[in-house]
């Protein structure tokens, strides 16, 4: 019965944190009605719940103004591919892991709502960071047909921007979204060289680097730019290829570290939900209990470690 007390008064501490972000914003300067059209009253009633969540993210998204996470935060959210802002984001990952830690609580007790509560934005930090690097992975995979249509675009008579904005339209995501920052920057006052370089450090390609570094040699000394990006994808496809077959021989390794580092988390998990009293005794054997965890945590964490060196190739 207390588990499940407890459980749903973190749901009601969830409203009210929710609440509280509400009440806590500041007023706007100008009154709504000075800042948006009168709406008719129903339309106005339904969307309370909406005005509330707006409030809410605009609370947050000051709070991280003041504390300068903005741009971390956003930098890390674009290079996932998550079209969402900072604060709509570590909104949901508060109520996430407010939910999650009840859902804990009223499972298997204080502890694993604690646990649960902690480990969501772990999970989340995780997520995002496998996210990018899948982004990164298909942006590298995408790069050698890029520089077929770029050269393809500048023998067809198009220049060099018009080459990089054409291509942009044609490719498909997340080259099309990183080629068409490049557009929108050189618009609005960057070097094309500096914006291909800043393109080549967020997705932390080498061969993207090439790419740019012949571009500026071509603006400088000019050339046949196209055969150039010919020969640079030639290489690229060379080495995609050799890193195409590594990655195959190497998905054992990784799917069988994968399932050993899930494993205890999955035995644990399910015996403090079947068998409570089994867990609770690493916690009420006093001092050699608690050794016993940090010793598990740290073979877990150099386990984990190692295999990670085992299985990462690079080229």
């Amino acid at each position: 019965m207390m588990p499940l007390l407890l459980g749903v008064g973190l749901l009601i501490l969830a409203g009210f944190i929710g609440l509280f972000l509400v009440f806590r914003s500041r007023t706007p300067r100008l009154p709504m009605d000075r800042r948006r059209p009168p709406r008719p009253p129903r339309e106005q009633s339904s969307s309370q719940l909406s005005r509330i969540t707006g409030m809410t993210t605009e609370a947050v998204s000051e709070f991280l103004e003041r504390r300068g996470w903005t741009r971390k935060v956003s930098e890390a959210l674009e290079n996932a591919g998550i079209k969402s802002s900072p604060a709509d984001f570590l909104v949901l990952v508060a109520v996430a892991a407010v939910v999650a830690a009840a859902v804990g609580t009223i499972v298997g007790g204080l502890l694993l709502g604690v646990l649960f509560f902690l480990a969501a934005p772990v999970v989340v930090k995780l997520v995002v960071g496998l996210m990018t690097t899948r982004r990164k992975r298909i942006f590298a995979d995408q790069l050698d047909n890029t520089l077929q249509l770029f050269s393809g675009s500048l023998r067809a008579g198009h220049s060099l921007l018009r080459a990089v904005d054409a291509v942009a339209k044609e490719s498909p995501a997340p080259t099309s979204e990183e080629l068409t920052r490049v557009v929108n920057e050189t618009r609005l006052g960057m070097d094309l060289d500096d914006s291909l370089d800043l393109t080549a450090r967020r997705m932390e390609s080498e061969d993207f680097s090439w790419v740019a570094q012949a571009i500026g040699i071509h603006r400088e000394v000019g050339g046949d730019l196209a055969e150039v990006l010919d020969r640079v994808s030639g290489t690229i496809r060379e080495r995609n290829q050799i890193k195409r077959q590594v990655r195959t021989l190497s998905a054992e390794g990784k799917m069988s570290a994968y399932i050993l580092m899930a494993l205890p988390i999955l035995i644990a998990g399910i015996l403090s939900v079947i068998a409570p009293e089994y867990i609770s005794q690493f916690l009420t054997s006093g001092i050699l209990g608690y050794a016993m965890i940090a010793v598990a945590l740290l073979m877990f964490a150099v386990g984990g470690f190692w295999m990670s060196r085992i299985i990462k190739i690079r080229f």
